[in-house]
């Protein structure tokens, strides 16, 4: 069951701008094994501890009425883990598919995934599609969760299917723009991230979303993940909110639109 929301400084949500919320907001959800190294636990106990923050994120996005929620749950690079943490998460994610898809079902929240999905474990890969499935129709909040997947392989898939156009006829090379590329991306159904937030301290993109990121605002915090609580969300879309977000116009541009 998705967390309880719960907010340990209520007095935050004074500061937000409710009518200014972000759109989509994208996670790099970092610190899992760090956080059980410093509690002295397996690592696997770090991603499990971090299933409860993604409970507790999405019950607070749906409150909020965010249209879009995208975490980087598993990169193309994570399969050079150990195996037996690479089983691990998978293990993880099967159980949390099938324990919260009723919920998800009942919050009228869609999943959704992107990344090469047919690289998992066939069981995961049905379970996965059939998430989706039950989910189809759902209006509320999209939830993505970014698995096996890698950014600069997101754009080579997108170059690949444009070609394959041009090749077949159906696209003509001086019709290739902006849309068109769009198109081709797995996002393709999404908004562009407005906030990001990475975890950990860390203070990079990791091959994650790269064409979508190209005006989004990004946010870092020493928090791990699994300790990544409500306040934590509210303190960066209060950070968020503080920007000036000009896409390449001047200050006065954006007074005069």
């Amino acid at each position: 069951m998705f967390e309880a929301f719960a907010l340990t400084d209520p007095s935050l949500e004074s500061q937000v701008d409710f009518n200014r919320l972000p759109r989509h907001i994208a996670i790099i959800m970092d610190g899992n094994g760090r956080w059980a190294k410093k509690n002295f636990l397996p690592r696997v106990e770090g991603h499990r501890r971090g299933v409860l923050s993604v409970d507790r994120i999405v019950t607070q996005c749906c409150k909020y009425n965010i249209e879009a929620l995208t975490l980087y749950s598993f990169s193309d690079e994570n399969w050079n883990r150990p195996p037996t943490e690479i089983a691990a998460l998978m293990q993880i994610l099967d159980s949390y598919l099938k324990k919260e898809l009723e919920r998800m079902k009942r919050e009228n929240i869609r999943f959704n995934t992107i990344g090469h999905i047919d690289e998992l474990p066939s069981e995961i890969v049905d379970l996965i599609q059939h998430s989706k499935d039950y989910t189809r129709e759902c209006d509320g909040m999209t939830l993505t969760l970014a698995l096996s997947y890698g950014g600069r392989q997101e754009i080579l898939d997108a170059v690949k299917n444009i070609a394959a156009q041009v090749q077949n006829g159906s696209l003509r090379v001086e019709d290739i723009d902006f849309p068109v590329l769009e198109s081709a991306l797995a996002t393709s159904d999404l908004p562009d991230p407005d906030l990001l937030i990475r975890t950990s301290g860390e203070m990079r993109i990791s091959n994650f979303l790269l064409y979508q990121l190209a005006y989004t605002e990004l946010h870092y915090t020493n928090v791990f993940w699994p300790d990544f609580k409500e306040d934590d969300l509210l303190k960066a879309i209060i950070d968020f909110q503080k920007r000036e977000r000009r896409f390449g116009m001047i200050q006065e541009q954006i007074v005069k639109a």
